[in-house]
């Protein structure tokens, strides 16, 4: 997969001038790769003198024999010749670089940014270097002079790195500290006296001399032939350290090409954060509420007289609201607060960290954001690459860049002259030989193995990893319940409104009314009074209508939920993504490190021949083939049953091998690997570092409990090493035994090594034999190895065999050796013993497949987007479930040329996208949310950046992702689980659901008080509401935010699940809801204006002239009316709890503890207010029957809303869509059943139809033209086959030009004649992939099935 491209404007796949894969060794340790060459041996004549890389003081650098296209690289002492250190052809490009600026090149990058940019001494501006890695741009280091011009550019030497005079006095200063101690007790591998690289830990055998020698490699000519040892002390540095750029200081460096930091992103203060909070279209309408209804409570409080015996209490309304309003505004922005700064320090341990580079000859340890263009910095095994660069020399260095580019296979890196020799040979003999190498350093990569130096030529925010992280910082939009809750606030406003304005035009006619007649007799100042209460009970009805609680009830549902989603590893960063999560419909996941551990491991495998092992067995049946699996079946000609194989877990291996095998089996693991253990400095747990391969067999080793490898390492006397190389596709390794015999052990591609098999260990359950018994290899045996091999390999699983074989003397009798440890391969790798052929693979995290299960449970689509190759994806896809019937797989380069038409006919159906760049992912997010899709989209590596900003809700991981994707993600899985979206799903249903059930209840509640506020002022003479001001805050205020905590807190539970998610433009009320909201209210109303107006009666209370009893008995109606308006929102509450028809609204209530209190708060403060609020809520003390009354009619709420559950809903939705409460469902548009054979032939149909509409209209509306049109032909009036034959040669050739072509069941194109198990010739050749249970009737057989597989 190619880099992102971020510099340019238009993506092509692909590296640019990116070469190639293995010139010495493929691209993992014993990895067969069939695309690999042989290169010249790389003597210093083709290296360009420093052979490898420089020596560290710490001397422990290189292993004493290694690789170098399979010659052996010997320990020696030699002194050093000088030696020429460019080809020809870079010199004569030298005088370019010198002078004046560069003449532009053409490459694919927009190099705007560099015009305001001041070069000073440097003939190469900052975007123009950065241009080299994205993409990668051999043309350009070319037309730069190559490495000897870029660093005569860059003002730096090869091996001295900057010199003393750019350094100036900071030479020494520059080792910071701080990082001395770093420096001295080095912690990584092959420094100081830590297991590393060095002695102990990963040294292939012990060293000869306690000197430590330099480095030969030796040609044909042994020790003479051309060889020469490594050293960065001699004076011979051929660079001519004479011009500008060498002067150039480190202050100037930074000025030109800027600093190695990204600039720390503002975060906002919690003043900001209360600010945007209050911008919210809710809280803005409460504020003015608020305000309105402060001004108007001052004003009758201290503006007007009083009645004797009323305190002014008028003005609490308003203050309450701005209370209310404090209380959100805190609440959410100290959530966002403490989760930034959470998120923050995530990230802050791993800004402080020491970086190697050479100044002035000298290797030291500074931090990462002294390091500046110019530096020559040093490669590590286990390193995070910090800045973009170009590899100047080293030995056997690769690369992980997955995290950055999602490349899934480890990049070779070389220097720039073999690349280009490489390259020549590439072009010469054709092929792709040079695939998976190159010279270019990406920031943000991982350094898997080897040793080397490069120049930095990017840092800060123009490198690589920087600009990804600058891309994505932006503003986060509003998630579709805030949409939908914006939408309400307005509708309410305006209802309100609507509302009060229709209330004040009423009263102000009856106002009028009045006046003309003088009935009742007042003052000029009494009626502006009463004009200034018609004003107040109209602004106190808008008031009234705007659900004060709702954004309490968001803020404190999403503040819950995400304390309790902490606890689930869940970190939420964008509070609004919690509820978003909810109605995700599409969970767009990456492979590697997300749905798979990104860790390769032995996860079968065969010892001997008869017993298959298989890793958690249980769960992984279709990994041992010990049972005849079908699809892979034996010669039919011998009908041969292997009837000795049996299969084991993993876990039973030490029951069932021997000790001797056992032992056996670990010395040939851990003696033959370059693969060490050492300390992740994040995780600060230990990890083999090394190639995949071997740390996968070091790491099985490990978990079945065998002897330490360091300790069997440490013990084997090595005679010989023969190193990896692509030729021969394996490496080992040759050891004295104790009794004087010699062992050779060999590891590799198994389909080779077998074929050199003779002979095979034999394992039996429950051996316990001292001495490892061997059987001769017959023909039997020879096809139960090639049908395991096959087996493995169909299933994408990476086939390694170990083998050994015992010489009685060293060298071997008969063989013809320059010296005991120069022995030829070719004679010893035949008549070997096999021990194993193990399958190796990323195998899947546990919980995925049901965490994958659990997603299409609650209707949530899983598609699988890699940069991996098709069948890994394809076999991954298969094992957690994604890969279903009717799915699609598909390849980032035939997706992304699709028509616009074909692009929204494939997408919902495609489950596997592979070998996916960056933006194909991020069009495969966009075309989703085109069509109406919620997509979550997950992924752990800097490549995965724009499309976790482009989504919905973007899930990164916590232990293995990259700054770049936390920094685009919304919420970030602590455990890198899969399963872990799961629970983000069903916290956000919980949270949607929260807020529903409060505004189910809510909008009950202010449709109510609207009702009886408008009737009752309307039918009192003195324009009184049925509520006091206070009531009405209570009621209001505190009852919404308690019933707001309340419905709020409600736990997440699995069954939430079960239900498909919305759509974005499903409304935000649902039938259910309207049923029980038009239910309650019309209750409520009812009971409350008929105790209103006839509570004296219903009581027995007689019209009494004496006005303290008269006062006392309207006292009492008024006491009844606000408790039973009280009881009845304490009861909906209850029966808010339930949003759908099933009639358990009790369901769960004993766990949640925050309900049951509240609800118990309510009644006791109700009581309270009752017994001692007298004169501020206007109540009086009631007896038991008032209270029973009370209760019981509030009571019937809960038999009320069972009452409602059973109404049918189909016609009460028939009714809101009549009445536009409810949207009119979307009419899906259909097309055409039958498919078109060709997209010519399509075209010319459109073009038709076209031409057909333009024509009148009298033509088309006439029913006669319709029906003939439409009618089938009679069968005597069809065309005859000749006149159809005559067009027959026009289509085909229109066909072909719309790239129509034929498909042919058989021959080269299908070898394996659609068996399962075999065919995959399909995917290869770039065609899309339809699951085989799909049915031959589905519509995306009938439009993709001509050119697709069913494999």
């Amino acid at each position: 997969m190619s880099s992102l491209n971020l510099l340019s404007p238009t993506y092509h796949h692909g590296r640019k001038g990116s070469i190639a894969s293995s010139t010495g060794g493929s691209a993992e340790g014993t990895e067969p790769d069939s695309h690999s060459i042989s290169l010249q041996p790389l003597t210093p004549q083709h290296t360009g003198g420093d052979a490898s890389t420089i020596v560290s003081p710490t001397q422990t650098h290189y292993d004493g024999a290694s690789d170098v296209d399979g010659k052996t690289m010997r320990e020696r002492s030699v002194s050093r010749g000088q030696l020429d250190d460019d080809p020809k052809g870079a010199r004569s490009r030298d005088k370019d670089a010198e002078g004046s600026e560069l003449p532009e090149p053409h490459p694919a990058v927009d190099l705007a940014q560099d015009e305001g940019i001041d070069p000073g001494p440097f003939p190469v501006k900052p975007y123009q270097l950065a241009s080299l890695v994205d993409p990668k741009n051999m043309e350009l280091l070319q037309h730069l002079g190559g490495i000897r011009g870029l660093l005569k550019a860059l003002g730096t030497s090869k091996k001295r790195g900057l010199s003393a005079k750019a350094l100036g006095k900071t030479a020494d200063a520059s080792h910071h500290a701080s990082f001395v101690p770093e420096a001295d007790k080095d912690g990584r591998p092959g420094a100081g006296d830590e297991p590393g690289a060095g002695t102990g830990a990963s040294q292939r055998h012990d060293r000869h001399s306690s000197d430590v020698p330099k480095l030969v490699v030796t040609g044909p000519g042994g020790e003479d032939g051309g060889g020469s040892p490594i050293d960065v002390s001699g004076a011979d540095d051929v660079d001519d350290e004479d011009g500008p750029t060498y002067v150039a200081d480190i202050h100037e460096r930074r000025r030109v090409f800027g600093e190695n930091t990204l600039p720390t992103r503002k975060t906002k203060s919690l003043l900001q954060l209360m600010w945007l909070a209050l911008k919210d279209k809710i809280l803005v309408l409460l504020s003015i509420a608020a305000v309105v209804s402060l001004a108007l409570g001052f004003f009758q409080d201290f503006g007007t007289t009083r009645p004797e015996g009323e305190p002014p209490v008028d003005w609490v309304e308003g203050v309450a609201i701005i209370v209310a309003i404090a209380i959100v505004v805190l609440v959410g922005s100290v959530n966002d607060w403490q989760k930034e700064r959470q998120f923050q320090s995530l990230n802050e341990k791993k800004d402080e960290r020491g970086v190697k580079v050479i100044r002035n000859g000298v290797e030291m340890v500074i931090d990462i954001k002294e390091v500046v263009v110019g530096d020559v910095a040093i490669l590590e095994p286990g390193e995070i690459v910090p800045c973009d660069g170009v590899f100047l020399s080293g030995h056997n260095v690769k690369c992980d860049e997955s995290g950055a580019t999602g490349e899934s296979d480890a990049i070779k890196k070389l220097p720039y002259e073999d690349c280009m020799r490489g390259l020549e040979i590439e072009g010469a003999g054709g092929g792709d030989h040079m695939k998976h190498t190159d010279c270019f350093m990406i920031s943000g990569s991982k350094v898997l193995e080897g040793y080397g130096s490069y120049v930095v030529i990017a840092v800060g925010t123009r490198s690589f990893n920087g600009r990804i992280m600058m891309a994505l910082r932006g503003d986060a939009e509003n998630t579709p319940l805030q949409i939908k809750l914006n939408n309400l606030a307005e509708l309410i406003a305006r209802l309100g409104s609507a509302a009060g304005l229709l209330l004040f035009t009423a009263l102000m006619i009856r106002f009028f009314v009045q006046l003309g007649t003088h009935n009742p007799e007042r003052s000029p100042s009494q009626w502006g009074l009463a004009f200034v209460q018609i004003l107040i009970i109209a602004v106190t009805l808008i008031v009234v209508a705007v659900p004060e609680g709702l954004p309490l009830a968001v803020t404190l549902a999403l503040a819950f939920a995400t304390k309790r989603m902490t606890k689930e590893n869940l970190l939420v960063r964008v509070l609004g993504s919690c509820e978003t999560m909810a109605n995700a419909s599409v969970v767009c996941t990456d492979k590697t490190g997300t749905l798979t551990q990104n860790v390769m491991t032995v996860v079968a495998g065969s010892v001997g021949i008869h017993c298959k092992f298989v890793h958690r067995l249980e769960d992984n049946k279709a990994r041992t083939n010990a049972d005849e699996e079908p699809g892979v079946r034996a010669s039919a000609a011998a009908g041969r049953k292997h009837v000795e194989d049996f299969s084991i877990d993993q876990e039973q291996l030490n029951d069932t091998l021997s000790p001797a095998v056992r032992a056996l089996f670990n010395e040939a693991i851990a003696v033959n690997s370059t693969a060490f253990e050492d300390t992740d400095p994040e995780t600060d747990q230990k990890v083999f570092v090394g190639s995949k391969t071997e740390t996968a067999l070091l790491k099985f080793a490990k978990e079945n409990g065998w002897a330490d490898y360091k300790k069997t390492r440490e013990a084997a006397d090595i005679v010989q090493m023969i190193p990896f190389s692509s030729e021969r596709k394996a490496m080992g390794v040759v050891v004295r035994l104790p009794g004087g015999r010699v062992r050779l052990y060999l590891k590799g591609a198994s389909e080779i090594l077998t074929k050199n098999c003779t002979r095979h260990v034999v394992v039996e359950r429950g051996s316990a034999a001292d001495d490892v018994e061997t059987r001769e290899l017959d023909e039997l045996s020879r096809d139960n190895i090639s049908r395991t091999i096959i087996f493995y390999a169909n299933q994408t699983l990476r086939t390694i065999a170990l083998c050994y074989r015992d010489f009685e003397s060293w060298p071997p009798a008969g063989v013809q050796a320059e010296s005991e440890d120069e022995v030829p391969y070719v004679d010893l790798a035949h008549e070997l013993t096999l021990i194993a052929i193990t399958g190796i693979e990323d195998p899947l995290r546990p919980g995925v497949r049901e965490a994958v299960a659990n997603c299409h449970k609650a209707g949530v689509t899983v598609k699988m987007c890699t940069g991996d190759n098709v069948l890994t994806a394809r076999s991954i896809a298969l094992q957690c479930g994604i890969y279903t019937a009717g799915g699609i797989i598909m390849e980032g380069p035939i997706f992304r040329q699709l028509e616009r038409q074909d692009l929204l006919d494939v997408v919902p159906r495609l489950q596997v996208l592979a070998r996916s760049s960056p933006d194909d992912k991020k069009l495969l997010v966009e075309t989703l949310r085109s069509l109406g899709e919620t997509v979550g989209v997950t992924g752990d590596g800097t490549n995965d950046g724009p499309a976790l900003k482009t989504a919905d809700v973007g899930f990164s991981m916590g232990i293995a992702g990259t700054e770049v994707a936390k920094e685009a993600s919304d919420i970030i899985l602590m455990d890198d689980n899969f399963a872990s979206i799961v629970k983000a799903i069903m916290w956000g249903r919980c949270v949607n659901d929260a807020v529903r059930k409060f505004l189910q209840f809510q909008i009950s509640t202010n449709v109510t008080a609207v009702l009886i506020t408008f009737v009752s002022a309307v039918a009192s003479v003195e324009e009184e509401s049925v509520l006091s001001a206070v009531q009405l805050l209570w009621i209001n205020i505190i009852m919404d935010t308690f019933a707001a905590l309340a419905l709020a807190t409600d736990p997440a539970t699995p069954q939430l699940l079960d239900r498909k998610p919305d759509k974005k433009t499903s409304p935000l009320f649902s039938v259910d809801m309207y049923k029980q909201i038009i239910g309650q209210s019309t209750y409520q109303t009812i009971i409350t204006l008929i105790f209103h107006f006839l509570g004296s009666k219903i009581l027995g209370h007689h019209h009494s002239d004496d006005s303290v009893t008269q006062k006392h008995n309207d006292a009492i109606v008024q006491t009844l009316v606000f408790n039973i308006f009280v009881f009845a929102q304490i009861f909906n509450s209850i029966n808010s709890r339930r949003l759908d028809n099933r009639l358990n609204i009790f369901a769960g209530i004993t766990k949640n503890y925050y309900f049951m209190s509240i609800t118990l708060i309510e009644i006791a403060v109700q009581i309270l207010i009752v017994f001692v609020g007298g004169a501020a809520f206007q109540v009086t003390r009631i007896g038991g029957r008032e209270w029973g009354i009370a209760l019981a009619l509030g009571f019937v709420s809960i038999p009320l809303g069972a009452l409602i559950r059973c109404v049918p809903n189909a016609p009460v939705e028939r009714f809101l869509i009549k009445t536009r409460l409810l949207p009119n469902p979307e009419v899906l548009p259909t097309t055409r059943p039958e498919a078109e054979w060709n997209s010519a032939i399509q075209l010319v149909r459109d073009n038709l139809s076209t031409f057909s509409h333009v024509r009148g209209g009298r033509m088309r509306a006439s029913s006669y033209v319709g029906k003939s049109r439409n009618a089938h032909l009679a069968p005597e009036s069809r065309v005859a086959l000749p006149s159809i034959m005559t067009m027959v040669p026009t289509l085909i050739a229109s066909s072909i030009g719309a790239g129509w072509a034929p498909s042919s069941p058989s021959g080269l194109s299908n070898p394996a004649q659609f068996d399962p198990s075999k065919s995959s010739a399909a995917l290869w050749e770039g065609k899309i992939q339809i699951h085989p249970d799909t049915k031959a009737d589905d519509p995306i057989m009938q439009r993709w099935g001509s050119i697709a597989r069913t494999t």
